[in-house]
């Protein structure tokens, strides 16, 4: 396991999940069920889910589609998505 990128995985999901929808949606749904625990392990599980997949097609679209090219696409939709928030807030 090559742990450099390990934790650079670890600290840019933990950066970028603090405090969004996903968050406060556990916080609801462990509030209102009263089980914190099984909560957890079902959010859990979707993440790890979702992370799983979105690793396999990373590598898999970066056979066909060049990594600058989908960095540059990224940070397109990320600019586009923001912008559009922004107007519509």
């Amino acid at each position: 396991m090559d742990f450099r990128v390990f934790t650079s995985a670890f600290l840019t999901l933990f950066v970028a999940e603090v405090g969004d929808k996903t968050q406060l949606a556990v916080m609801t749904l462990s509030a209102s069920t009263k089980k914190p625990w099984t909560v957890f392990l079902g959010g859990t599980l979707a993440l790890a889910l979702l992370t799983g997949l979105a690793a396999f097609f990373g590598e898999t679209i970066t056979k066909a589609v060049p990594e600058v090219v989908l960095r540059r696409v990224s940070a397109s939709l990320f600019v586009v998505i923001g912008v559009w928030i922004w107007v519509k807030g």
